[in-house]
């Protein structure tokens, strides 16, 4: 098993930044792709960034790319999402997410292990 465990939302205004934290304990050894995602309510969840343990090549949706990095700590077990100009479209849960098949995927369905969230809101 893989815990995870997320920090840093908060409350922000628009074009302002906040730097998510996820934590991970448990057999990390197993897990090859890091990734966050995040749900608004009333809507699906939704694919933001991933990276890859081991050579750290990273992914994002288009939504967030160019104000998004996402990064990770291998010493530290632990990946961040530093977030810039942010929008208020960008407001909701944001988990982080591990997944054992070392092929990036960008559907939550894939992903194995879950963290319990942290809030991010934007507000204009």
């Amino acid at each position: 098993q893989v815990q995870l465990v997320e920090s840093g939302g908060g409350s922000v205004q628009a074009g302002g930044s906040l730097r998510l934290s996820c934590v991970a304990s448990g057999r990390t050894f197993s897990t090859n792709y890091m990734a966050w995602f995040r749900q608004a309510p009333g809507k699906e969840r939704e694919f933001v960034a991933a990276i890859k343990w081991n050579g750290g090549s990273t992914y994002y949706a288009d939504s967030v790319k160019g104000r998004f990095t996402i990064s990770r700590d291998n010493a530290k077990n632990t990946v961040y999402l530093q977030m810039n100009s942010l929008k208020p479209e960008d407001t909701a849960l944001y988990y982080c997410a591990a997944r054992r098949v070392p092929i990036v995927a960008t559907t939550a369905e894939s992903y194995d292990y879950w963290g319990q969230g942290t809030q991010v809101t934007v507000s204009s």
